[in-house]
């Protein structure tokens, strides 16, 4: 055991949460000021995040549209009131949870960030996703999906699978700009297929709820 380890182990609870509290606002305003890529030169604002980062449930997607960009949350645009309609079909509520993106700045005209960006801000994504700790994560689309898991599969063979990863269960979704390209709700279609996805949250959220852990995931 580490000096460091001793020392959280002697903390109380309350000394716990004070110590989250004081390095979660470390870590936002590190992020906020950030200019560490090209994408500090014509973002509006930085997006760190929004929701409960006492959370067991944590939502990654992949970068910011126009509104996002605009107002400085996550998943404000189009695709995320399909997200909220999504979460409160499923009885979950967007305050209860915490969501944020693999970038935190906008690309220009939307396309998908590059390597160098990704790398650069994986340090803010990576601290938010230590302090918030949490038993459930969910990548939503492509970007987020390849670069927490690390594989070069597309989203529509990973989705519906659960992932460990570092002791959190992964589930990769679809991205909701992507159902709203695809209108379908019949069966096997993405929007359906994501409705069985996120009950499938659900039930895993509902179980961490109660009991404090996972029930019955098969991983991969």
């Amino acid at each position: 055991m580490t000096a460091n380890e001793d020392i959280l182990l002697r903390l109380t609870p309350e000394e716990r949460a004070a110590m989250k509290k004081t390095l979660w606002e470390e870590t936002k305003v590190n992020t906020l000021a950030c200019r560490a890529c090209p994408l500090a030169a014509t973002r509006t604002k930085v997006v760190f995040g929004d929701g409960d980062p006492d959370t067991k449930l944590m939502f990654i997607g992949e970068g910011l549209g126009a509104d996002e960009d605009t107002q400085g949350l996550p998943f404000v645009g189009r695709a995320g009131q399909l997200l909220t309609q999504i979460l409160t079909a499923a009885d979950i509520s967007r305050k209860d949870v915490y969501i944020t993106n693999i970038v935190k700045c906008r690309p220009p005209e939307n396309r998908v960030p590059t390597p160098a960006e990704t790398v650069i801000c994986d340090k803010h994504l990576q601290t938010q996703i230590m302090l918030i700790n949490p038993a459930l994560m969910v990548l939503l689309g492509n970007t987020p999906a390849r670069w927490i898991l690390q594989t070069s599969e597309g989203i529509t063979k990973l989705r519906g699978r659960w992932f460990e990863w570092r002791g959190i269960a992964v589930m990769p979704m679809f991205h909701p700009s992507y159902l709203l390209r695809n209108a379908s709700s019949k069966e096997g279609s993405p929007k359906h297929l994501t409705w069985l996805d996120i009950q499938e949250v659900k039930r895993q959220w509902d179980a961490v709820k109660a009991t404090g852990s996972i029930s019955g995931i098969k991983f991969g």
